[in-house]
C-alpha cells in the first residue's frame, strides 16, 4: 500500500482537538476538542466528469455544524452507524446522545451521573447497546432507546477503556494499570487477559487502545488475528480471540496514543510519536500494520501533538487530529489485482465466506466468472495468463508429491479456469511472471517455473505433458548463491531455507532479464532463462516495486517512500549516431518524482512510460512529461499509445457488479494531436506529422482516415507502414471496384458500420450483397427480413439456411419451443426430433416418425429416443421402418416387451430367439410369475414347455385341495397346450415331407416317438388323464345332488382308475355315499375295507371309519340289490368300452360322438343337449 497527506482542515480559534471519529457508513467525521468543541463534518466529492471519480474528484465540506452542549474539553465521540447516533462526552461527566434531524445533528439525550468522568465509551457491533466506563469503576450498559440494562461497580480499579466482542457475548475493560479484564454481556467476570507483549517492559505502562474488529467486512484469512490492544510504550498485541495462547506481537518503538482498524480487518493505524535519534523533538508518525504483525507503511505528520485517527468507510483515507487541526490522507491499497487479455481479475473478501472470492472480470463482453480460493496471497498477470499464489490447503487430494509443501502457485487463463498448478516450499511473497516463466520469491530464495500452456491440448493431455518433463522445468536458487546457468536437476528446496542478512524486497523480469530488489537497496541482474548473475547494482534506498521496459534495456524503481527513479541496465548507443543521440536526450540518472504509487512501461515503445503521483497520471516520453491527467485508477496496460487504467476503489465498493464506466481508456498526446491533425488540417499534413513521430498505432489512424476519403494510396502507404496485411489486401480490392457508393460501403463495412453498409447496399438494389454480409455477421434475423422484404421469390435454400440458423440460435439458448417453428419451416428434421425430444413432445416425435422415408439416418435415433423414455411401440415402429428388426426386438427386451420381442423374432426368422426366451423365462420363474412364463412360451409357441410349467401349476393347485374346478379347467389348459403340441409337430412334418406322402405318416410318428423321451412320456402320451379324474369327480357329485343315485355311483367306480390323480381317500369316501344313497351295500361295505386299509390316514380317523361302518353295517346288510348283477356284467367289458363323459356310464352301442380337440366319446342322444364339450369346453360342432 501508498500513503500520502492530501488535505488540512483548521478548527477556527486554534482549539486543540482531543478525539475524532469517523462514521463508517454515512461518513460524518466527529471531533472533540477544548472549551466543548464538537463538530461534525463530511466530505463530498462534486464533480460532474465521469472520469473522476474517488480520491480524484475534488472534496469539498457538505456538512459542517457545530454542536452546542458540552462545556468541559470533550474527550470520548463514538458513533452508532446503525441508528445514525453520536454519543459524546466530556471532561465533567457529562454525556450527550446526538441525533441527525432534517440534515441537522440534535441532542436527543443527556446524561449526567455527577461523580467520577466517563473514560471510555463503546456500541456493539449491531448498535443495540452502548457500555460506558467511568474512571471510577463504574460500568453501565444501556440500550439504544435509552434505557439501562444494567450497571456495577468494579471496586478498586480505574477503568480507561472498554471494548466488545464481536458477537456482543464479551466485554473487555481496559484499566488505567494496565490490565485488561474480560467479563461476560452481563457484567460476571470470566478472567483477566495474558498481556505477553509487556515482557521485560519497565516503568509504569497504560493502554493506548483497544479495537475489537467485528469482522463486518470479511477476514482476509481464516482464523484471523482481529483483536488489538496497544499500549502507550509502543507495545502492540493481536489476537485471533480473547484468550489467543500465540498472539502476535509488535513491538512499534513509538508512543502510541490512538489505534484503530480499516474496514475489512486488513490493516491497523497506529497513531503516535516518534523520537528521532538525532533531533531532541519528537515527529507525529502513524505506522500500518498485517493482522499478522507486519510492517506496512509510515506517514509522518506535521504539527506538535497527535491525538486521534480515524479510518473512512472505505479504507481509502485517513483522518488525523492533530493540534487544532484534522489531516487527511489517501491511501492507495495494495489490491490483489491483475490484467489479462482484457480481462481485470480482482479478489475481494466477503463477510459470510472464508475464501476469497477471485473475480475475471472479461471487459469485453462484461462477462465474469467468479473463482473462491482459500488463503489467496497473491494474483499475478501476463499475456493471456494469471498465477493465483495461495497457501496450500491441508485438506486438497491433489497433493501426490509430499505434505509438507506449503503453497500452491495456480496457473488460470483469463476465464478462471485452472491449466496447471505447482507445490512449493518457499514462501512466494513476491510472484512475477513472463510469457514462458513463473518467478516467486521468498525472503532468501527465489524459484522459476517454466509453464507450459498446450494451447489445442485438452486438460488431461496437458497432466501427461507436465508429468514427462520434470527436471528443468522448476528450479530454485538462494539469493546468496552465484548461479552460473549450469543446468540444475530438480528443485532443492532445503537450500532455499537458509537465512540471510539481506531479504529479498522486490522482484521482476522479462523474457530475458530477471531482476532481483533486496532491502539494502542491491539489485541484482540476473539472465533468462538460463539463470546467470550478470551484474549488482546498488541504491540509496530500500526499493519496493521494480519494473523492466520491454526491451530490458531500463528499470524503473519504486522505493518505500514512494520515490521513482530509473536505472539503466544497457549501455546507450553512442552519441554520434543519430538514434542515440535521440535516445539519451534524457539523463535517466537525475530523473525523480515523489509520491508515486503506480507506473507501467508501454509494451511497444521502449521509451514510453506511465506513472501514478498522488491522483495524477503522468505519461513520460524521453524523460519528458506530458500534461498530467486528474484520475485514482491503477494502470492496467499501455499500448498502441493507449493507457486502460481500472478504478479499482470503485469497482470494491460492489465487487459483485462491475461497472464499464469504471474502465478509463486515456489516450496519449501524440495520438490525440494526429487525430486532431487529420480532423482540422487534412491528410497531407498529418502524415508528415506521424513520418516525424513513427509509430503503428499512428500509422493505423492515418490509413483509416485515409480510407474515409476513399483515397487509396495514402492508406495503403500508411498499411503498409504499420504491417496491415489484411488491410493492405483490402485496400486492393476497393481498387478494384468501380463505382463509388460501392466503395464507400465496402468502407463502411469495413469500419463495422454494418447498418449504414446494409443501407447503402439496398440503394443500390445489390440485396444479395447486404445478405452476404449479414450472413458474415450471424446476424440470421436480419437475413431472414432481408430475403422475405425482397421483391420476386428468394433462393430457397437460402431461406432454409436462414431458418435452421435461428433455430440454432434458439436451440443453443434452450428456447425448444422457439427453435421448432423455425426448424419446421427449415425442414430441418434431425433437429427437430433433438427440440421434441427436449420438450418431451413425443406425439410431434412419433409423427415425424410417420413422415420420414424409409430407411432414413435419422430413425435409428428417433427409435433411441423412444427406447429412452420407454416408449417400446413407437421405438419398433421406428426401428423397422429403417429395416433394424434386431434393434427392435433388443428395445422389447431392454423394456420387457417379451412377447412383442418374440414375435418380431418370429416374423423376421431371428435365430437367438431360444436363448433370449429362456432368459427371460427364468427370470419370470425366479420371481414366481410362472403363469406369465406359460403366457410366454405359449407365445413363443413352446407348447410343450408350456405345457410342463402348466401341469406343475395344476398339480400344485390340485394339492393345496382347492376348488376342484379350478384345478380341472387348469388340467384341461395344459392338455389343450400338449394338443396344440402334437398339431405343430404334424404340420412341421408336412411341410418337411411335402411330396413323399407315404413316408410322411412313418416320420410323423418317429418324430413323435422322439420327442415324447422319457421325462415328457407322461405328459404327451396321458395328456387328458387330469383333466378326465377331475371331470369323473366334479360329475359324480353334480349326479348325487341331482338324485341320480345309480349313474353316481356308476360314475364314482369309473374314478377308481384315477388314484394317481386324486387321493384315495376322497374317492373311496365318495364311492361309498354314492353307493350306501343307491342302496348297494355290498359295494359301500368294500369302499369302507379300502377306505379302512389306507395307510396315509391316521388311527384317530381310521377309528372314526371303522365306527361310520359298525352303524352303517349294524342295520343294512352289506348286500346290493337288484343293480349288482348289471354293475357286474358290465365289469369284464369296462377296460374295452370308452365311457360316455355326460354320463360317465360306458358306452354300448355303435354309434356315439367324438370330440374333435380332446378326441372323448359321448352317447348321441346325450351330447345333443350340449353347445360345448363338457370335458375340454370346445364347441360341439
Amino acid at each position: 500500500m501508498f500513503i500520502y497527506l492530501s488535505k488540512k482542515i483548521a478548527i477556527p480559534n486554534n482549539i486543540h482537538l482531543k478525539c475524532v471519529s469517523w462514521n463508517k457508513d454515512q461518513g460524518f467525521i466527529a471531533c472533540g476538542g477544548d472549551d466543548g468543541l464538537l463538530r461534525v463534518l463530511k466530505l463530498e466529492s462534486q464533480t460532474d466528469d465521469a472520469k473522476l471519480k474517488g480520491l480524484a474528484a475534488p472534496s469539498n465540506l457538505s456538512m459542517n455544524q457545530t454542536l452546542e452542549g458540552h462545556s468541559g474539553a470533550v474527550q470520548v465521540v463514538t458513533w452508532n452507524e446503525q441508528y445514525e447516533k453520536l454519543t459524546t462526552s466530556d471532561q465533567n461527566g457529562l454525556i450527550i446522545v446526538w441525533m441527525l434531524y432534517k440534515g441537522a445533528w440534535y441532542e436527543e439525550m443527556i446524561n449526567n451521573r455527577n461523580k467520577s468522568v466517563v473514560r471510555s465509551m463503546s456500541w456493539n457491533a449491531d448498535g443495540q447497546k452502548i457500555c460506558i466506563v467511568y474512571e471510577d469503576g463504574a460500568v453501565i450498559v444501556g440500550s439504544v432507546d435509552g434505557n439501562r440494562i444494567w450497571g456495577k461497580e468494579l471496586k478498586g480499579n480505574q477503568l480507561a477503556h472498554v471494548a466488545w466482542s464481536p458477537d456482543s457475548k464479551i466485554l473487555l475493560f481496559g484499566m488505567a494499570n494496565g490490565e485488561v479484564q474480560i467479563y461476560d454481556n452481563q457484567g460476571n467476570f470470566i478472567m483477566k487477559m495474558t498481556i505477553g507483549c509487556l515482557t521485560n517492559a519497565t516503568g509504569a505502562v497504560s493502554i493506548a487502545g483497544i479495537h475489537w474488529y467485528a469482522g463486518t467486512g470479511g477476514y482476509v484469512e481464516p482464523d484471523c488475528p482481529c483483536l488489538a490492544i496497544c499500549f502507550d510504550n509502543g507495545r502492540c498485541q493481536v489476537m485471533r480471540y480473547e484468550n489467543d495462547e500465540n498472539p502476535v506481537f509488535i513491538d512499534t518503538l513509538m508512543n502510541v496514543v490512538s489505534i484503530q482498524w480499516n474496514h475489512c480487518g486488513s490493516v491497523l493505524a497506529v497513531a503516535g510519536s516518534l523520537r528521532a535519534s538525532n533531533l531532541e523533538k519528537e515527529v507525529n508518525v502513524v505506522q500500518f500494520y498485517t493482522p499478522f504483525g507486519e510492517h506496512l507503511r509510515t506517514l509522518k505528520v506535521p504539527g506538535k501533538q497527535m491525538t486521534g485517527v480515524g479510518w473512512e468507510g472505505g479504507g481509502l483515507r485517513i483522518g488525523l487530529a492533530v493540534d487544532s487541526y484534522i489531516y487527511f490522507a489517501n491511501i492507495r491499497p495494495d489490491y490483489k489485482w491483475g490484467y489479462c487479455s482484457s480481462t481485470v481479475v480482482y479478489a475481494y473478501t466477503k463477510p459470510e465466506r472464508q475464501e476469497y472470492c477471485v473475480v475475471f472480470w472479461d471487459t469485453k463482453n462484461n462477462e465474469k466468472f467468479v473463482k473462491y480460493v482459500k488463503s489467496l496471497m497473491s494474483i499475478t498477470t501476463s499475456g493471456d495468463f494469471c498465477i493465483l499464489a495461495s497457501k496450500a490447503d491441508d485438506t486438497q487430494p491433489q497433493v501426490q508429491t509430499s505434505p509438507d509443501y506449503t503453497y500452491v502457485l495456480i496457473l488460470c487463463n483469463s476465464i478462471g479456469t485452472p491449466l496447471d498448478s505447482k507445490y512449493i516450499d518457499i514462501d512466494p511473497l513476491f510472484v512475477t511472471m513472463t510469457k514462458t516463466h513463473v518467478i516467486a520469491a521468498s525472503k532468501e530464495a527465489f524459484y522459476l517455473w517454466q509453464y507450459r500452456v498446450a494451447k489445442k491440448l485438452t486438460a488431461l493431455e496437458i497432466n501427461q505433458v507436465t508429468r514427462t518433463k520434470k527436471e528443468g522445468r522448476e528450479r530454485v536458487y538462494h539469493i546468496d548463491s552465484n548461479p552460473s546457468g549450469a543446468n540444475d536437476s530438480s528443485p532443492d528446496f532445503a537450500k532455499a531455507f537458509t537465512a540471510t542478512r539481506d531479504p529479498i524486497c522486490c522482484i521482476a523480469a522479462t523474457d530475458k532479464t530477471l531482476v532481483v530488489g533486496r532491502e539494502s537497496g542491491t539489485i541484482h541482474r540476473y539472465s533468462l532463462p538460463n539463470v546467470v548473475l550478470i551484474q549488482k547494482y546498488t541504491l540509496n534506498n530500500r526499493a519496493y516495486y521494480l519494473s523492466l521496459n520491454c526491451n530490458s534495456s531500463r528499470l524503473a524503481i519504486i522505493d518505500i517512500a514512494g520515490v521513482l527513479t530509473l536505472l539503466d541496465l544497457e549501455v546507450r548507443a553512442s552519441a554520434g549516431d543519430s538514434t542515440g543521440n535521440q535516445a539519451s536526450a534524457g539523463d535517466p540518472s537525475k530523473f525523480e518524482r515523489k509520491d508515486v504509487w503506480d507506473m507501467k512501461w508501454a509494451n511497444d515503445n521502449p521509451d514510453l512510460f506511465a506513472m501514478m503521483e498522488k491522483t495524477r497520471m503522468y505519461v513520460f516520453r524521453n524523460l519528458d512529461p506530458e500534461e498530467p491527467i486528474q484520475t485514482s485508477g491503477y494502470i492496467c496496460n499501455f499500448e498502441d499509445l493507449e493507457i486502460k487504467s481500472v478504478l479499482l476503489d470503485e469497482i470494491m465498493k460492489d465487487p459483485e457488479r462491475p461497472n464499464k464506466d469504471n474502465l478509463i481508456n486515456f489516450e496519449i498526446r501524440s495520438l490525440r494531436d494526429s487525430r486532431a491533425l487529420i480532423e482540422k488540417v487534412g491528410i497531407e499534413d498529418a502524415s508528415q506529422f506521424i513520418e516525424d513521430n513513427p509509430h503503428p498505432r499512428l500509422w493505423r489512424l492515418l490509413a483509416e482516415a485515409a480510407l474515409q476519403k476513399l483515397d487509396l494510396k495514402t492508406a495503403e502507404q500508411a498499411f503498409v507502414r504499420c504491417k496491415d496485411y489484411q488491410g493492405i489486401e483490402f485496400v486492393k480490392r476497393l481498387g478494384n471496384l468501380h463505382s463509388e457508393p460501392m466503395k464507400q460501403a465496402e468502407v463502411a463495412a469495413y469500419f463495422s458500420r454494418f447498418e449504414e453498409a446494409e443501407r447503402m447496399y439496398l440503394d443500390m438494389d445489390r440485396r444479395d450483397l447486404a445478405i452476404s454480409l449479414r450472413i458474415k455477421l450471424g446476424d440470421w434475423f436480419r437475413v431472414l427480413q432481408l430475403l422475405k422484404t425482397g421483391s420476386g421469390d428468394c433462393d430457397d435454400t437460402l431461406l432454409g439456411q436462414a431458418y435452421n440458423a435461428i433455430g440454432d440460435y434458439f436451440a443453443d439458448r434452450q428456447k425448444w419451443v422457439n427453435a421448432v417453428q423455425y426448424y419446421l419451416q427449415g425442414r430441418n428434421q434431425e433437429r427437430l426430433a433433438e427440440c421434441y425430444y427436449m420438450l418431451e413432445d413425443y406425439y410431434s416425435l412419433e409423427k415425424l416418425t410417420t413422415v420420414l422415408p424409409e430407411n432414413h439416418k435419422l430413425l435409428p435415433d428417433i427409435g433411441q429416443m423412444f427406447a429412452t423414455v420407454g416408449m417400446c411401440e413407437q421405438a419398433v415402429k421406428a426401428y423397422l421402418k429403417c429395416n433394424q428388426p434386431k434393434a427392435a426386438v433388443d428395445t422389447c427386451v431392454h423394456l420387457n416387451q417379451w412377447n412383442k420381442a418374440v414375435e418380431l423374432a418370429r416374423t423376421h426368422n431371428m435365430k437367438e430367439i431360444k436363448s433370449l426366451l429362456s432368459k427371460y423365462a427364468s427370470h419370470l420363474l425366479e420371481k414366481n410369475k410362472t403363469l406369465e412364463a406359460v403366457e410366454l412360451y405359449r407365445k413363443a409357441h413352446h407348447f410343450l414347455d408350456a405345457a410342463k410349467l402348466m401341469f406343475k401349476i395344476a398339480d400344485e393347485e390340485a394339492k393345496k385341495r382347492t376348488r376342484p374346478l379350478r384345478v380341472k379347467k387348469l388340467y384341461v389348459l395344459a392338455a389343450r397346450l400338449v394338443e396344440n403340441y402334437h398339431e405343430q409337430m404334424k404340420t412341421s412334418q408336412q411341410s418337411k415331407a411335402k411330396g413323399k406322402k407315404s413316408e410322411a405318416t412313418s416320420a410323423l410318428a418317429g418324430l413323435l416317438e422322439e420327442d415324447a423321451t422319457s421325462s415328457d412320456n407322461r405328459i404327451v402320451d396321458s395328456a387328458w388323464r387330469g383333466a378326465e379324474a377331475y371331470h369323473f369327480f366334479l360329475l359324480a357329485q353334480r349326479q348325487l345332488y341331482e338324485g341320480y343315485m345309480e349313474n353316481a355311483m356308476r360314475t364314482a367306480l369309473h374314478l377308481r382308475e384315477y388314484e394317481d390323480i386324486i387321493p384315495a381317500v376322497e374317492i373311496y369316501s365318495l364311492l361309498a355315499i354314492c353307493s350306501t344313497a343307491n342302496g348297494a351295500f355290498s359295494t359301500c361295505s368294500q369302499a369302507f375295507i379300502k377306505l379302512e386299509s389306507l395307510e396315509s390316514l391316521d388311527p384317530e380317523q381310521r377309528q372314526l371309519y371303522e365306527d361310520l361302518a359298525l352303524e352303517i353295517f349294524t342295520k343294512h346288510t352289506p348286500k346290493d340289490n337288484l343293480t349288482t348283477d348289471l354293475y357286474g356284467s358290465s365289469e369284464g367289458t369296462e377296460g374295452t368300452l370308452p365311457t360316455c363323459i355326460v354320463t360317465g356310464l360306458p358306452i354300448q352301442e355303435y354309434q356315439f360322438w367324438m370330440c374333435s380337440v380332446c378326441k372323448h366319446c359321448a352317447l348321441g342322444q346325450e351330447i345333443s343337449k350340449y353347445n360345448c364339450c363338457p370335458l375340454c369346453h370346445c364347441p360341439v360342432a
